[in-house]
């Protein structure tokens, strides 16, 4: 089916620069991130998994946050890593189909689950009491359920649309990944169904979650603001304040590229701004969200100290 809906059978990715003096230096940088992502959130994948201390609903989405993170960046990384050594970085249609799909399905997933865990700090904050009670292991899973079947319903949607277009001779995509505005740009077809699909879901996949996140805190920072101990409002603002920076960067990217009409915002721009929520949150979330953490940082002595003593 895709190869008979589609007039090329493989795209260029133009990757981030034309410039042969950056390939190199930007080759090193961009392969530090990618190891310094897999490391961190692979490492903390194993902590948790390791440690029972840290099974909890808390860490429970931290896990399956770095899952996603691991796994979008493993999406991303690899081709754009060789836009910096190829001449022609060539890309099937179906490799790119295939990247397009995992690329919404992972992005959804993980703006789902940072609304999941900010819903998670409110019963934490607000109702410690009943934590337990109400983030019960059969409300996780069905949380993280919800997750999932967002992404792979917007990820169906992105990529189904996209599949039914012809593209043009010129299969050039300026950009270092396939994503949904540069492909639609080398269309030969009517982009006005993708268009409205990308209109309803972005605001379907970031409008509900920024809505839950929005009444969560609110009700968080009412809880925090009647607290009377001092040192309870500032561990309290500490976490949130690190939640709140992944969340501006993560949702604000996302906003700038999908919220636009293409006719805006230039592909240029949106490249630029796709690196942060493709490239460095999955590399900067596991030190937002674990490493400045005491129980994590308990357990990875624990964990250290369990190995130089076998």
């Amino acid at each position: 089916m895709i190869a008979t809906n589609s007039s090329v059978k493989e795209f260029i990715l133009a990757g981030l620069t034309d410039q042969p003096g950056l390939r190199m230096p930007l080759f090193f940088l961009f392969l530090g991130f990618y190891m310094a992502t897999e490391v961190g959130n692979l490492g903390l994948i194993t902590l948790i998994g390791l440690n029972p201390q840290l099974h909890t609903p808390m860490y429970f989405f931290l896990f399956n946050l770095s899952l996603i993170d691991s796994c979008y960046s493993s999406t991303i990384s690899p081709k754009m890593l060789m836009s910096f050594t190829s001449k022609k970085n060539i890309i099937s249609y179906s490799g790119c189909m295939t990247q397009l799909f995992f690329f919404c399905f992972f992005g959804i997933s993980e703006s789902s689950i940072l609304s999941a865990m900010a819903y998670d700090r409110y019963v934490a904050i607000c109702h410690p009491l009943m934590y337990m009670v109400t983030m019960s292991p059969q409300m996780c899973f069905l949380l993280l359920f919800g997750v999932y079947l967002m992404g792979f319903a917007g990820a169906m949607a992105h990529t189904m649309s996209m599949v039914r277009l012809n593209f043009c001779a010129d299969n050039l995509v300026n950009h270092y990944m396939c994503d949904i505005l540069p492909l639609l740009e080398r269309s030969c077809t009517s982009t006005y169904v993708n268009e409205l699909v990308v209109f309803i879901f972005a605001n379907f996949n970031i409008g509900l979650p920024i809505v839950t996140i929005f009444i969560s805190y609110a009700l968080i920072l009412s809880s925090i603001l009647h607290m009377h101990s001092t040192e309870s409002r500032s561990k309290a603002f500490s976490t949130c304040s690190s939640h709140m920076i992944v969340l501006f960067l993560f949702f604000g990217s996302g906003a700038f590229v999908y919220l636009q009409p293409p006719s805006i915002l230039s592909l240029d721009q949106g490249k630029v701004s796709s690196l942060f929520y493709t490239i460095v949150l999955p590399m900067l979330n596991p030190l937002i969200y674990s490493l400045r953490n005491k129980d994590v940082k308990v357990a990875l002595r624990k964990t250290l100290g369990k190995r130089i003593l076998f």
